[in-house]
C-alpha cells in the first residue's frame, strides 16, 4: 500500500476513517451498496456486489481512496432518503449557500444495472468533485485513461456532465459556481450519456423503489420506523439471488480501537428466521422472504461436515478464509479482514433458523406447497442426531460448549417442522426435541432457577428472551421470570438495551447488542406489559441515526454507534418486536371495544 497522501482528508476537515458511524449513509442498487458520509464523501464501495473488492476503503484507512466533494467553507446539512426510496439527499452547506447532492444507484428492470450516480443541483460556489480510487481495498494503483466520453478506470467507466481530467492518479470535474451537474460511475464504459437518459433512468429507479415499498402493508405504531427499517435490509439484499447480507462493511468494530472487526458482507443461516419473518409480515407478497429461503436452501453441499456451512458468500459458496488487510482501520481498529474464518462452525440455532424460516412462509406465506422440504427435512434429521455436540453458539465463540440456546432453538425447529412431515418424520423429531427438553431441565438451568448459558455455568444470556418468542416455553414461567430478573440486573444499564454474554469477552466492554433490546421488547409483549415493550422499542429506536440506520452496537453512555451497518439482524428485530407490539394493541383495542 502506498504512503497516505494528506490530500485525501484536506477538504473535509476530518481523516475518513474517523467519521463517526452515525454520520454514515448507505445507497444501493440490491447488488452492491455505497457509503456515503454527511460530507458527501463516498468513503466505501464495492463494485458489482456486496463481497467483492473495494474501489473505495477510506472508511478504513485515509488513504483507501474516496469520492469527494470539495467546496470552500462546506459543511454538513441535513439529509434524507427521496420519497421512501434508497436514494439519498444531501446538502452541503457554504458562506455562498447550500449545494444539494442525490446520490442513487440505478435499480429495476428499465435501468442498467451497475451504475453509481452523484448529481448535483446549481452550486452556490465553485466546486471540484475528486474520485480518488484505490481498488483492492487500497492495496492497487488505478489505472486512469482518458475515453472519447470521460475516463476509464480499469473495467469501470466513469461520466460526467462537465469535462473530466486526471490529475495524478485521480479524475476530477469542476462545477462552476451557479451550475448544476452530474458524474457517474459504471461497471463498463458507457455510451455517450445526457440528460435526458439520466432523467429516464432516475425515474424508471424511483418507480422501483415505490413499488418495493408500496407492497408494505403496515400502518400501526412505530410506522416509520418499520419502513426504513425495511429498506434497510432491502439495502442489504442481493436481489437476483435473494440473500441478504448481514451489513455492507467489513471491520467496523465491536469495540473501538479493538480487535473484534468482522467481516459481515456475507449471508448467515441465523439470520434467515427473522429477515423472513419481517417480509413475511410485512409483504403483501411472499416473494422476498420466499426467494430468501430458497437461496438458504441452495447452499446445501458447502459443507464436508453439515448440512450446509453457517454463512455463505452471494454464489452459494464458502465464504472465503479470514485474510488481513494492511488497512489503518476505522478509528485504529486493527485488524482489518476480508472473508470470515467461522463459516464451517457447528451452530446449532443457524440450522434450526432454517428450519424456523420454513415454518413461517407455510404459515403467514400464500404458498401451499412445503416449499424446500427436502433441505428443511434433511436439517431436522441432521438436529435430531446431533444435537447433543457442544457447539459454537450464536456469538460465535470457540472452544464450543453445550449452549443452552442451542439446544432449545433446535427443539423448537423439530417441533415446528414436525407438523408439516410425514408421521415417521413427526414422530422422529418430536422425540428428539423431548429428549432436549429433558436435558434443558435437568442441566440448563443456574442456581437461581433461570436458563444457563451452558450447563455449570451462573450467567444468562440475552438470547433467552426468544424462548417463549421460539415456543419453546410460556413467558411467565418461572424459569423465564428468573431468567428476565438476571438479565436486567447483569446485563442491562437501563432495563431497555442489553449487553450479550460472551464466553471468550467481557460483552459488558463493548456496547449493547441493537437486536437484543427488540428480542426483550417481544417477550414483554408477550406478558401483556404492552407500555414497557413499547418503551424498550422506542430506546432501541432512538439507536438508529438519522436516516433510520441501525449499526449492530452502541455505545450506551455516549450514543456512539459501533459495528457494521447497516445491521439487519437489528432492524429484523425492531420490525419483529413492532409488529408483535401493534398486534397485541389491536387485540387489547378489540377486547375492550367488546367489553363496552
Amino acid at each position: 500500500m502506498s504512503e497516505p497522501r494528506h490530500q485525501t482528508t484536506r477538504a473535509a476537515g476530518m481523516p475518513s476513517n474517523d467519521v463517526p458511524i452515525r454520520d454514515l449513509g448507505v445507497v444501493g442498487d440490491r447488488r452492491t451498496a455505497a457509503v456515503i458520509d454527511r460530507m458527501g464523501r463516498v468513503l466505501w464501495y464495492c463494485p458489482c456486489r456486496f463481497d467483492g473488492p473495494s474501489l473505495f476503503a477510506g472508511l478504513l484507512d485515509p488513504s483507501g481512496g474516496e469520492w469527494r466533494i470539495e467546496m470552500e467553507g462546506a459543511a454538513p446539512g441535513p439529509r434524507r432518503y427521496l420519497d421512501g426510496s434508497g436514494m439519498l439527499e444531501t446538502i452541503l452547506t457554504g458562506p455562498a449557500g447550500d449545494l444539494i447532492v442525490l446520490d442513487w444507484m440505478t435499480s429495476g428492470p428499465q435501468a442498467p444495472s451497475g451504475v453509481l450516480v452523484r448529481e448535483f443541483e446549481p452550486a452556490p460556489a465553485r466546486a471540484r468533485i475528486v474520485l480518488d480510487a484505490r481498488p483492492g481495498y487500497g492495496r492497487h494503483a488505478v489505472e486512469l485513461a482518458a475515453t472519447e466520453n470521460g475516463v476509464s478506470l480499469g473495467a469501470l467507466g466513469l461520466h460526467g456532465s462537465h469535462p473530466l481530467r486526471i490529475e495524478g492518479d485521480m479524475a476530477v470535474m469542476e462545477l462552476p459556481a451557479g451550475e448544476g451537474g452530474w458524474m457517474l460511475l459504471s461497471d463498463a464504459p458507457l455510451a455517450r450519456i445526457d440528460r435526458e437518459t439520466l432523467d429516464n433512468w432516475r425515474g424508471h429507479t424511483l418507480g422501483h423503489w415505490r413499488e418495493l415499498d408500496e407492497a408494505v402493508q403496515y400502518e400501526g405504531v412505530f410506522a416509520d420506523e418499520v419502513r426504513q427499517s425495511l429498506r434497510a435490509i432491502r439495502l442489504c439484499t442481493h436481489e437476483e439471488s435473494g440473500a441478504t447480507v448481514a451489513a455492507v462493511t467489513t471491520s467496523l468494530p465491536e469495540i473501538a480501537g479493538g480487535g473484534r472487526n468482522y467481516d459481515y458482507r456475507y449471508v448467515w443461516l441465523r439470520d434467515a428466521g427473522m429477515i423472513v419473518s419481517a417480509l413475511l409480515r410485512l409483504c403483501r407478497k411472499d416473494s422476498e422472504g420466499e426467494q430468501y429461503l430458497r437461496f438458504i436452501c441452495r447452499c446445501t453441499g458447502t459443507s464436508e461436515h453439515y448440512p450446509m456451512a453457517v454463512f455463505t458468500d452471494l454464489d452459494c459458496e464458502t465464504a472465503p478464509t479470514e485474510t488481513e488487510l494492511p488497512l489503518e482501520g476505522w478509528r485504529g481498529s486493527r485488524p482489518v479482514r476480508i472473508g470470515n474464518g467461522a463459516a464451517d462452525q457447528l451452530q446449532l440455532d443457524a440450522y434450526a433458523n432454517v428450519a424456523l424460516a420454513a415454518k413461517l412462509l407455510y404459515r403467514e406465506g400464500t404458498s401451499q406447497e412445503r416449499a424446500h422440504w427436502d433441505v428443511v427435512a434433511d436439517i431436522c434429521d441432521f438436529l435430531s442426531e446431533c444435537w447433543r455436540e457442544p457447539d459454537h453458539g450464536i456469538w460465535e465463540e470457540t472452544p464450543p460448549k453445550p449452549y443452552v440456546s442451542g439446544k432449545v432453538v433446535a427443539a423448537c425447529a423439530l417441533e415446528s417442522a414436525a407438523d408439516f412431515g410425514s408421521a415417521a418424520e413427526a414422530d422422529r423429531w418430536r422425540a428428539a426435541a423431548g429428549e432436549i427438553r429433558d436435558w434443558v431441565a435437568r442441566n440448563g438451568l443456574t442456581s437461581e432457577g433461570a436458563y444457563a448459558v451452558y450447563p455449570g455455568a451462573e450467567e444468562v444470556d440475552v438470547t433467552a428472551a426468544l424462548f417463549p418468542v421460539w415456543d419453546y416455553c410460556a413467558a411467565d414461567t418461572p424459569e423465564m421470570i428468573a431468567t428476565m430478573a438476571a438479565l436486567e440486573r447483569d446485563w442491562s444499564p437501563d432495563g431497555k438495551l442489553y449487553h450479550r454474554r460472551l464466553e471468550c469477552d467481557d460483552g459488558t466492554s463493548e456496547g449493547v447488542f441493537i437486536a437484543a433490546g427488540f428480542w426483550v421488547a417481544q417477550y414483554w409483549v408477550m406478558r401483556g406489559e404492552l407500555e414497557r415493550a413499547r418503551k424498550i422499542i422506542a430506546a432501541g429506536v432512538a439507536q438508529a441515526n438519522d436516516l433510520g440506520l441501525l449499526s449492530e452496537e452502541a455505545n450506551p453512555r455516549s450514543g456512539e454507534m459501533l459495528g457494521n451497518i447497516p445491521q439487519a439482524f437489528a432492524h429484523a428485530g425492531l420490525i419483529g418486536a413492532v409488529i408483535d407490539l401493534n398486534r397485541a394493541l389491536d387485540a387489547r383495542a378489540a377486547q375492550e371495544k367488546s367489553n363496552g
